[in-house]
């Protein structure tokens, strides 16, 4: 195997990983994640979303979010048809429920802060 054949490879090989590494780079850039911030003194066990107002489904935060923690969400690639504006409420470990609030979850770094 010649010198300049070898040279070749690795220029293809180096290409290679610099192509993979913006296409993952964009993946990560491409999911609409956001950031909730739980400024109360009660555990959010839940956080309910609606596209109308009216009828909400749930986002999966584990555990939940600690009093004076925050935890960065992403959205599911499925909702990715779904509109950007969105009511959402927290549900609290007493049960209680906060005011649904809309919110634009196109919006860059967005932070979503619960205060009751």
């Amino acid at each position: 195997m010649s010198f300049n054949s070898k040279l070749f490879r690795m220029s293809v090989f180096s290409a290679v990983l610099v192509l993979m590494s913006f296409s993952a780079s964009y993946a990560q850039d491409s999911e609409f994640s956001f950031t909730v911030s739980n400024k109360t003194n009660v555990t959010i066990k839940q956080l309910l979303v609606s596209s109308d107002g009216k009828k909400y489904g749930f986002f999966d935060i584990g555990a939940g979010i600690l009093p004076g923690k925050s935890a960065e969400l992403v959205w599911s690639k499925s909702t990715d048809s779904d509109p950007c504006m969105q009511w959402v409420k927290a549900v609290y470990s007493d049960k209680s429920q906060s005011a649904p609030i809309k919110f634009d979850f196109c919006e860059e770094e967005l932070d979503l802060e619960f205060t009751e």
